[in-house]
């Protein structure tokens, strides 16, 4: 997917905000440690950079999930395999 500056730089802060809203209720995070682990998974990517963005073929919700409870964590909490209300409602 091709994104103009602005739109990257604007998705790219979206994901960073859900993936730290997972962190700190799902993962117990403090609000700077979730922060600074949504920065680190969401690096910004300069716009020349190969697969620039290929982490957004998820969601900020399964990324943290993942990190949380493993890549299996649909199948050991069915209940988390879709993100709850409150997640949805941050966009």
């Amino acid at each position: 997917m091709t994104w103009t500056e602005e739109e990257y730089v604007s998705y790219l802060a979206a994901e960073r905000r859900a993936y730290a809203w997972v962190m700190r209720r799902y993962g117990g995070l403090t609000a700077t440690a979730a922060g600074v682990a949504a920065v680190e998974w969401y690096p910004y990517e300069p716009p020349d950079a190969p697969y620039r963005g290929l982490v957004f073929h998820d969601e900020a919700w399964h990324w943290a999930m993942s990190a949380i409870h493993g890549d299996l964590y649909m199948v050991d909490h069915p209940e988390l395999a879709f993100p709850c209300a409150e997640y949805r409602a941050l966009d």
